[in-house]
């Protein structure tokens, strides 16, 4: 799913790190795929990768089919188009349920994808 942003990137991931926290979420890493672009000399519009979960939900995921790890922790991509738009994307949890063939091993799934909507909401909405 991929979410407009009302903010610049940098705004937007902060946004987006002040939600997951204050949710409890656990924020695993932040990875600036510009500046690692810039690190071998070369150019990308802002591009923000952050790594996120909850141990607890990410362990009966998979418990249910180990091989949904590969699928987490949950990612939010922000990023900036070549029209100087920003967006966040993230791959639903109806998704990676369906990947994996959950099934009705989880049946939290609409929960996963409530949160992830309105953490996204939460980064991407006006002021």
């Amino acid at each position: 799913r991929t979410v407009p942003s009302a903010h610049d990137v940098p705004t937007t991931v902060e946004r987006l790190e002040a939600a997951l926290t204050e949710r409890g979420m656990t924020i695993f890493n932040v990875i600036d795929h510009a500046a690692g672009a810039a690190s071998v000399d070369q150019s990308l519009r802002p591009t923000v990768l952050v790594v996120f979960g909850n141990p607890r939900v990410g362990t009966r995921l998979m418990n249910c089919e180990q091989r949904v790890g590969i699928d987490l922790p949950m990612k939010a991509l922000i990023y900036e188009d070549e029209d100087g738009l920003t967006y966040l994307a993230y791959n639903p949890g109806f998704w990676i349920a369906e990947r994996h063939g959950l099934g009705a091993c989880f049946g939290g799934v609409q929960n996963v994808n409530n949160a992830l909507a309105a953490f996204a909401n939460a980064a991407t909405a006006g002021p």
